[in-house]
């Protein structure tokens, strides 16, 4: 199984889709994002209910959404796309920053984490690098979270499908948005270690891709977001 090196940038706009239950807001992030040059906006929602129906309609990259809107939460709408289409990527933009939520965001299936406070260039590197499969977790969040979210497993017994802890050190570091270099410098070891412990992660969690394997990471406590 091959692996893609996630710093390789994109040649095509990133394909995205707004939804929030504020008109200003969300008429806002379609302005700025339209202003950008590797960014399309191609559907608005403004409730979940909504969401679901111009996600699924627009097959976009990426949902940038909030977590609380009326008729469907946004961890609702997430699970629903994803059930349909799994390869949508999400990232969350909210004003309340809520351990719970995000927590429930993440194993929903985001790989992003932005507060409303979050600068134009903060919420297009989250965009673009959904869209490569990497998470980017917005500074007010970090903050607000680094002691709020599970723990990665510790015991070699809670570590699930037969991963050692070398691979879950890996797997830290893919949910994190390390690059396979990034893993070389962190990790002390050769490129083709890094390929290999990548490769066996895929094979034994099941997964196809890094976007995968962060929502697996999550799923399964062996991912935090002070990690990031």
């Amino acid at each position: 199984m091959t692996t893609t090196d996630p710093s390789r940038r994109r040649r095509s706009p990133v394909r995205v889709v707004v939804a929030d239950d504020h008109p200003v807001v969300r008429d806002g992030l379609a302005v700025l994002l339209g202003l950008q040059p590797d960014i399309v906006v191609v559907g608005q929602a403004a409730d979940g209910e909504e969401a679901v129906s111009v996600v699924l309609d627009a097959r976009p990259d990426v949902v940038l959404i909030d977590l609380r809107m009326p008729l469907l939460s946004g961890v609702g709408a997430i699970r629903r796309i994803r059930a349909v289409d799994p390869g949508i990527r999400f990232v969350v933009l909210t004003t309340y920053v809520d351990d719970a939520e995000v927590t429930e965001a993440f194993r929903a299936g985001a790989l992003g984490f932005l507060t409303k406070d979050a600068g134009r260039q903060e919420i297009c590197e989250a965009l673009v690098a959904a869209a490569e499969g990497r998470g980017l977790v917005s500074r007010g969040a970090q903050h607000a979270l680094d002691t709020g979210e599970a723990a990665p497993a510790t015991a070699e017994q809670d570590i699930p499908d037969g991963l050692t802890p070398r691979e879950c050190d890996v797997l830290r570091l893919i949910a994190a948005g390390r690059s396979n270099r990034e893993m070389v410098e962190l990790l002390q070891v050769s490129e083709a270690t890094v390929k290999t412990h990548i490769n066996r992660i895929f094979a034994k969690a099941q997964v196809r891709d890094r976007a995968q394997a962060v929502r697996y990471a999550y799923r399964n406590g062996l991912a935090s977001i002070s990690d990031s």
